[in-house]
């Protein structure tokens, strides 16, 4: 049994990106952790119709590993196809993008957001809205670069920086959250530079996995 943590992309270096940042929780899963890469998705998820096309083939994707999985995460920070994949599978599946959410507001008061594009943030503000926690939002503001820009780490932790700056003395975030998957490697970077907790989603999302398998495996032994 497994938990997968499925890019919807179909760029690798994110999908390598998200197994370093969630190996160091391997030690703490009691089953194996695998990354992997949905082929039929798009280089980089930042529209609204990318986000509604890759859902069937994530759905035939997780279909197909369904018996071998013990917990499903979805990792794009749009969490494409999660409530039908929750409807579709009888395991337990997280999305990056509320997992995030729901550890800032453990972290801190007001979290915010650094998107990758301005057109992110009208999809992010509906979704923090669904949960029903716009009051808890100090602000969402982008890098306008696009995924594949992201692999420029000098370029990226620049305007992360920046960006991340901005919340903390701009829009008073006392957490902040890297709001794309592409974004994994500057998380321990950027928390010593602001000073404030910095949630990573896949990292966020892999820790609930691991907990809801835990969580089972209790019940199960209680029977």
């Amino acid at each position: 049994m497994t938990i997968y943590v499925v890019n919807p992309n179909s760029s690798q270096h994110v999908t390598d990106g998200i197994n370093r940042a969630v190996d160091p929780m391997r030690a703490a899963s009691l089953v194996p952790i695998e990354a992997r890469t949905l082929a039929e998705g798009p280089p980089g998820i930042e529209t609204q119709a990318n986000v509604d096309g890759v859902v069937v083939p994530l759905l035939a994707h997780c279909a197909a590993l369904e018996e071998s999985a013990s917990a499903f995460v979805i990792a794009c920070y749009s969490d494409p196809g999660l409530a039908a994949l929750r409807e579709q599978s009888t395991r337990p599946v997280l999305g990056i993008a509320e997992a995030s959410i729901l550890t800032a507001m453990t972290l801190g008061q007001r979290f915010g957001i650094i998107s990758i594009l301005s057109k992110s943030i009208p999809r992010h503000m509906r979704y923090v809205g669904a949960m029903g926690v716009l009051d808890r939002l100090a602000a969402d503001q982008p890098l306008e670069l696009g995924v594949l820009e992201l692999a420029d780490e000098a370029r990226t932790f620049d305007r992360l920086k920046t960006v991340g700056t901005n919340l903390r003395d701009g829009a008073m975030a006392d957490v902040v959250i890297l709001g794309c998957a592409g974004m994994t490697a500057f998380r321990s970077d950027l928390e010593n530079h602001l000073g404030i907790p910095v949630v990573e989603p896949c990292q966020a999302a892999t820790a609930m996995a691991i907990g809801r398998v835990a969580l089972q495996t209790t019940r199960k032994d209680k029977k």
